[in-house]
């Protein structure tokens, strides 16, 4: 497993990860499922640290040689982040390896308990299944899995002023310069009819 940082921003945005299960001649794979869990952190706008995890499954008649699976890891919002303070509330194992019940190692209720969050989720992956693996090989398992940043959260109140000012001064100088140009083309072209009005002095008796 190894992380890079392809756009050399200083922030990791791609997992590659393989994986080599040795069988013997008369062991086939038909399905995978495969669990990756992850740490999840953002430091930009709103600050959330999170345990996360990617799920992919799959099945074919034929047994597989190996299995390339590529897609995005997004970030699933139930509900946008908080705009300040820290948001740590889902920074806990989505996994309980303390656990001593069976249960809790569960694939349906490790799921369903995940889907209740703020999830990370492998957005529309590519899946290839190769067959006609050697007798002696391994299966091998391949991934490619990157980061884009998309999120959605609420901003604060002064921060909504500061983007509608910006916002309102912008379209307002537009308008002035219309408006100017306007007025100037009305009075140079004489578009509208005018007649100057003498000023009266005023007479003291």
């Amino acid at each position: 497993v190894r992380e890079e940082d392809q756009n050399q921003d200083g922030k990791l945005d791609l997992l590659t990860f393989q994986l080599q299960l040795p069988l013997k001649s008369d062991e086939h794979v038909y399905s995978i499922q495969l669990l990756l869990t992850f740490s999840y952190q953002l430091f930009r706008k709103s600050t959330v640290v999170m345990q996360s995890l990617a799920f992919v499954q799959h099945s074919s008649p034929v047994p597989g040689a190996k299995m390339f699976i590529s897609g995005d890891l997004r970030l699933q919002q139930r509900v946008p982040l908080p705009h300040k303070g820290l948001h740590n509330i889902y920074n806990v194992s989505v996994i309980d390896g303390a656990s001593l019940f069976a249960s809790s190692y569960d694939l349906i209720n490790i799921m369903r308990s995940y889907q209740k969050r703020n999830s990370t989720v492998l957005s529309s992956p590519v899946l290839v299944w190769t067959v006609g693996r050697a007798d002696g090989s391994p299966f091998e398992l391949n991934a490619e899995i990157r980061y884009p940043l998309e999120i959605i959260y609420r901003p604060g109140f002064w921060e909504t002023i500061k983007f509608a000012w910006i916002q309102y001064v912008s379209i307002l100088l537009i308008f002035l310069w219309v408006f100017e140009r306007i007025k100037r083309f009305v009075f140079q072209n004489q578009v509208i009819r005018t007649s100057p009005v003498p000023v009266e002095k005023p007479h003291f008796s």
